[in-house]
């Protein structure tokens, strides 16, 4: 017999074993967490798989298309139900109760949209566990192809054509996962999940505790380069380079994950089949070069979060529009925007032109809902989906000095330089026409622009935060109290162009009309042209320090920077002012004040488009150009030719006034 154990004293003994229970207690906890946070992955990869399957198996309107797509989803809702009993914290409770419901509702054969809208409701609960595990470096194919044989070509085939060796008599067989016509609905990301997640009833099973991310995605890689010759990929190379690219975005990893090959197709509607096949397989082939560093690809849970509802809400609008119902169909597409702006503040600050292109497409999307056209709004959704990766990269906290710096030049001069040239016109005005006395009521109503900014941020922030689309109707509206000001100052000035005595002018109509309250109609007209970016200048500063607070000073180094930019060119823009004759001066005023208000008319409108106070009528072939606040939509369109018929009859009555005997 072995001899037993030394034993300890009790007086060693109790304290150790008290130790040792605290240290397994330690030890536990990170275990229990990171059991519970598989868990929730692993029931986040199955509700996405069931949304799929559950979509082949029953149409919009309840009705059963295919008895064994059902039966898979009943399947993967009961695999769910196991693991949901792995769940733990505060949240546990309603995300089982969600999945009871999602299991109810499955049972009953509710239409796919109300299905899927609970199962977005699922995934929301689980939050961060249900964001894609992306790879985050370069997926390396040798890698999937060792998995693939070793694991998968048994049954699969090693073309991927489900005629492995161990398939004979398999119930149900494999799928020919390397067939481009078989494969053409499913995405990577589903392909993830189902090797991820197995599917209960048939001989596949789960993958996750054999092989890590970087192999299941590697295998997946490896599968989609079975389905294109090396020939079809290098001709969609080609293809791809004459177009310009298409997008940067389409060769992301991150963008094509969630895509399927019909789903690439329809980017590319207008072109021939043959050439579509050939440029999703070099798509395919390049995704793999274009995977994502930690950093990027797990951005903030709080901007992941955003992205998905933003998506959820697209997916939700399309269907409910597909199965008849408008109304929902509408609200789920403004949901979409809002689930954006969010978002709008701390991209904007660094990409104003991104956020401008998604605003419109945004707008498209809702106006395409409207008008039912499914077409046009899929077409939307996906140019939504393309700039998603990059609202993300962006979202990424500034870590350099130097990158704050120059990002906090770029907000103060970029936002600034409308104001400078408002606020430069007007002082040069008053000098030129020898009212100096009158420059300090245009710095008091600057002044107290800033001042006002400064508040409506912090209610915008705030009281306001939680009205929809606040900021886009505050935006809206003070732009369009700045056309109708701007406007009549301009038409002011170029009624006196072709004035007969410019000395009495001058001495006689200008004093006059300070003293009338003109004097007050210019220093408002400053306080708005300060107010109307200033807000929003506010806000961009405001993301800037909170994702930067370590990084203050090189913030104001860029403030002060880039105010002495604006400083400069207000100089230089009331000093060589004052120089211009008299009469062109008053054109040139005129002109740059209607160009602005003109400019502002078309962004006002488009931002109540945004905040949906007024509809959107797309007019196709029109571009949008965001310098002359040009949007395709009929309204603004509208808003604008009435500026231009306005100026035309003020341009008129002003040149035959001035033609007519004194």
């Amino acid at each position: 017999m072995r001899p037993p154990a030394p034993s300890l004293p009790p007086s060693i003994r109790r304290p150790a074993l008290a130790a040792a229970l605290c240290l397994g207690a330690f030890v536990a906890r990170p275990l229990a967490a990171q059991e519970a946070a598989d868990a929730s992955q692993r029931l986040a990869g199955i509700v996405n798989v069931t949304i799929a399957e559950y979509g082949k198996g029953i149409d919009s309107s309840g009705k059963l298309l295919s008895q064994s797509e059902y039966a898979e989803a009943l399947g993967f809702l009961a695999q769910a139900r196991t693991i949901a009993g792995q769940l733990t914290g505060l949240d546990a409770a309603r995300q089982r109760a969600l999945l009871d419901t999602l299991a109810a509702a499955a049972a009953a054969k509710r239409p796919a949209p109300a299905f899927t809208a609970i199962a977005q409701r699922m995934l929301a609960a689980l939050g961060a566990a249900s964001a894609l595990e992306m790879p985050v470096k370069p997926i390396d194919l040798a890698l999937g192809r060792t998995a693939y044989e070793t694991n998968c070509a048994s049954c699969h085939g090693p073309r991927g054509l489900g005629d492995g060796p161990a398939a004979k008599g398999m119930i149900p067989p494999p799928p020919a996962i390397g067939d481009a016509d078989s494969m053409a609905e499913t995405s990577p990301a589903l392909m993830y999940y189902v090797i991820s997640s197995g599917v209960p009833g048939t001989k596949m099973p789960s993958w996750s505790a054999q092989l890590s991310s970087s192999e299941r995605w590697a295998v997946i890689a490896y599968v989609q380069s079975l389905r294109a010759t090396p020939e079809a990929v290098r001709a969609g190379d080609s293809l791809f380079r004459a177009r310009g690219g298409l997008g940067d975005s389409m060769t992301s990893f991150r963008w094509q994950a969630d895509r399927s090959d019909a789903q690439l197709a329809e980017a590319f509607s207008s072109m021939p089949a043959a050439d579509v096949k050939r440029l999703i397989a070099y798509l395919r082939a390049e995704a793999p070069k274009h995977t994502e560093p930690r950093a990027v690809a797990v951005p903030d849970s709080t901007v992941a979060a955003a992205i998905r509802a933003v998506r959820a809400a697209l997916d939700q609008s399309l269907a409910a529009s597909a199965a008849g119902h408008a109304h929902e169909a509408d609200d789920r597409a403004f949901d979409a925007y809002i689930a954006f702006e969010p978002l709008e503040v701390p991209v904007g600050a660094k990409d104003p032109q991104l956020v401008a292109a998604l605003e419109g497409h945004f707008s498209e999307f809702k106006s395409a809902i409207r008008a039912g056209d499914t077409t046009a709004a899929r077409t939307a959704r996906d140019a939504i989906e393309m700039r998603l990766p990059d609202v993300m990269a962006l979202s990424h906290r500034v870590q350099d000095a130097w990158a704050a710096f120059f990002q906090s030049l770029l907000i103060i001069v970029r936002e600034g330089f409308e104001a400078i040239l408002v606020i430069g016109a007007i002082a040069a005005f008053l000098i030129k026409t020898g009212h100096s006395d009158r420059l300090r009521a245009i710095w008091w109503g600057s002044a107290i622009g800033v001042l006002a900014s400064i508040v409506t941020a912090v209610v915008l922030q705030t009281t306001l935060r939680a009205i929809p689309a606040s900021r886009d109707l505050l935006e809206g509206i003070t732009m369009l109290i700045a056309v109708a000001l701007l406007f009549s100052v301009s038409y002011w000035l170029i009624s006196k162009v072709e004035a007969a005595n410019w000395q009495k002018f001058i001495r006689e109509q200008v004093s006059s009309a300070l003293e009338r309250g003109g004097g007050k109609a210019l220093a408002f007209a400053s306080f708005l042209a300060v107010y109307r970016e200033g807000a929003e200048t506010a806000l961009f500063y405001q993301a800037l320090l909170g994702e930067a607070q370590h990084l203050t000073v090189p913030i104001l180094a860029g403030v002060a920077v880039g105010g002495g930019v604006l400083a400069v060119v207000f100089t230089l823009f009331h000093r060589f002012g004052v120089k211009i004759p008299l009469r062109p001066f008053f054109a040139a005023t005129s002109g740059l004040l209607y160009l602005m208000a003109f400019v502002m008319a078309g962004r006002g409108v488009h931002e109540l488009q945004d905040a949906n106070v007024i509809g959107a009528t797309q007019v196709p072939g029109v571009p949008t150009v965001e310098l002359l606040g040009v949007f395709p939509t009929v309204e603004t369109l509208v808003a604008q030719g009435v500026l231009v018929v306005a100026l035309a009859v003020a341009l008129t009555v002003s040149f035959r006034r001035a033609r007519a005997p004194q």
